[in-house]
């Protein structure tokens, strides 16, 4: 297996030169490694924490258990703090599904172990049963200025959803201690993204970015650099999406 020196570098970094499909694939790992690290490493601006917070974002996601595993090590082996790993993969739950993510906490968890992390974690949340709804909602109008017309224009027979929506992924989750809002809204453009058929949200969300900070630019290197993992067809949706919203300005 041919990797190019800065190929060799991050998988070093990252992976401590040791891949699964080396020995009985060595021909698709090296083209594998060598766009992943070498032809996508030289097109994007994204520090490595980001660049592992993110990957970790989307193996959660999809429920990539061994890839998010060793991953998990990467991230640790990087600097990556245990509590924010723990805060990506919660914060999947509202997107991908609480049930789907099973297997990735045990993954999580594992790979914890094996670093000499002590579990359970401490507590990171800030709301309680009482309060979660407000300071959800909160969180909301920060993200999307025009929530309230958005939920009063919900059919009397959907609005238990909306309330889930403030109480529950943005209440329960997105108040959570750990994580900048900025960056927890990143990471969801990453999990909307990542499920590859949800465009009314993507679009929401990538307005979302724009309002808190993340703009153009960043959303650009962040599908940039999932593109060995989403594969073309998602990635040209999202490029897509990004343009259509920031044409409206």
């Amino acid at each position: 297996m041919k990797l190019t020196k800065k190929a060799s570098e991050f998988y070093e970094s990252w992976l401590g030169s040791t891949h699964p499909l080396e020995d009985s694939d060595p021909e698709f790992t090296e083209i594998y490694l060598n766009f992943l690290f070498d032809d996508v490493s030289s097109e994007i601006n994204l520090s490595t924490h980001e660049r592992l917070k993110i990957t970790l974002a989307y193996l959660a996601v999809i429920g990539a258990k061994r890839a998010y595993g060793r991953l998990v090590t990467a991230a640790l082996k990087n600097g990556v703090k245990a509590g924010e790993i723990r805060e990506i993969l919660y914060q999947a739950a509202p997107y991908a599904g609480f049930g789907k993510l099973e297997e990735i906490f045990y993954a999580m968890n594992e790979a914890f172990k094996q670093a000499g992390v002590t579990l359970p974690l401490a507590d990171a949340g800030t709301t309680t049963r009482e309060n979660r709804e407000e300071k959800g909602l909160a969180v909301q109008k920060e993200i999307f200025p025009a929530i309230d017309k958005f939920n009063a224009d919900a059919p009397e027979d959907e609005r238990h959803i909306r309330k889930f929506l403030s109480a529950n992924c943005f209440g329960d989750f997105y108040t959570r201690e750990g994580l900048e809002l900025k960056f927890r809204e990143l990471l969801t453009f990453v999990y909307v993204l990542s499920l590859g058929y949800a465009k009314p949200q993507l679009l929401g969300h990538i307005a979302g970015n724009f309002h808190v900070g993340n703009d153009r630019a960043k959303l650009i290197d962040v599908t940039t650099a999932l593109v060995p993992f989403i594969g073309y067809p998602v990635a040209l949706n999202a490029f897509a999406a990004i343009d259509e919203v920031s044409k409206k300005g």
